[in-house]
């Protein structure tokens, strides 16, 4: 076997093991965010009684509370990871993350809109299905100013203006509640968590997040070529408006889906791929599943930390992630910086 023959079987061997480590990291913060909680539970005893079909306190508490809290953290990371690898392989940006074409914001603003109006009171599953038809809508807009055969940088300003605009809508809906009761359960539903969802919640959020997610798989061919630029993209014979349509159309699913039924959770997408990029030798199509793995262990990790700390009330996920993410991303400009000296 020739010596680059055993070169990219190592590599192959070092990926797979990657991608097993990070698969059991999540299987064993899936189980440790159903086992851990406020108050003293046997875990085995409500998983005995939950598979045999009982219905006694513990296997209530862990079918309709940790469930599907442990469900959607798996959901989420899994989405915002793979959102957030796939954008900075697009725009080949390191600071880019979902938000930057304004699915979240869109998302949000749809949720809020919900909210003022009274239906989340009518039925609480109106308020995803808000988030993710601003969402789409927010594509369908993103698509409609960018224009069919936007580059990337008329699709990043697009994006910005799309993201602006959603933020001062929902500043607007803030400022003109009439309720300050409200007002102040929107920005608590605004700050992310995924506290009091059920498993309706995670049935809704599910078919967008999946549909999202394999569109987005779908561009990894196209984001190894774009490594080496558009030109040579186009090339190598990949169609970069189609590639384009499966990257808004991907995350405008995916991430619509996820902030839809958790408010904003913010850094995932940026801090994830960033981890780890250096092991998967820095291409695209490699780093996708490793950073949506990676996505599901942080949100669940960081969902279990908040549980364990002594705060009243519960803090909010999205403060969590951020206080993890604006460090990372201070020490990030910070070696940027150093690279440009």
């Amino acid at each position: 076997m020739s010596e680059i023959a055993l070169q990219a079987e190592r590599s192959a061997s070092g990926y797979r093991r990657l991608l097993g480590a990070l698969s059991l990291t999540v299987a064993i913060a899936f189980v440790l965010s159903l086992a851990i909680g406020y108050g003293p539970f046997d875990f085995g005893a409500a998983l005995k009684s939950a598979l045999s079909g009982k219905d006694d306190l513990g296997a209530l508490v862990l079918v309709e509370i940790r469930l599907p809290r442990a469900l959607l953290g798996l959901l989420v990371g899994f989405a915002l990871g793979l959102a957030g690898a796939v954008m900075q392989a697009f725009l080949r940006n390191p600071l880019a993350e979902p938000g930057i074409i304004g699915i979240s914001g869109a998302a949000a603003f749809g949720a809020v809109v919900i909210f003022y109006s009274g239906l989340a009171a009518v039925s609480s599953l109106l308020l995803p299905i808000g988030g993710i038809v601003a969402a789409l809508a927010a594509g369908l807009l993103l698509f409609a100013v960018a224009g069919r055969n936007a580059n990337t940088a008329t699709l990043i300003l697009a994006g910005i203006a799309v993201n602006s605009l959603a933020g001062a809508l929902v500043s607007l809906v803030l400022n003109l509640s009439p309720n300050p009761f409200a007002a102040t359960e929107i920005m608590f539903w605004l700050m992310g968590s995924f506290a009091d969802r059920s498993l309706t919640h995670v049935a809704i959020a599910l078919p967008p997040i999946l549909a999202g997610c394999i569109a987005l798989f779908f561009t990894s061919r196209a984001l190894d070529a774009l490594a080496l630029g558009e030109d040579t993209a186009t090339s190598l014979g990949f169609d970069l408006r189609i590639t384009r349509a499966l990257l808004v159309g991907g995350v405008a699913l995916a991430v619509g889906g996820a902030v839809a039924v958790s408010g904003t959770i913010g850094f995932v997408g940026l801090v994830v791929p960033h981890l780890l990029r250096p092991f998967v030798a820095y291409r695209p199509s490699l780093l996708l599943p490793a950073s949506a793995l990676g996505g599901a262990i942080l949100t669940l990790s960081a969902d279990i930390a908040v549980r364990l700390l002594p705060t009243q009330p519960e803090l909010k996920l999205g403060v969590v992630t951020a206080v993890i993410g604006a460090p990372f991303l201070f020490s990030l400009v910070w070696r940027m910086r150093g690279d440009l000296r």
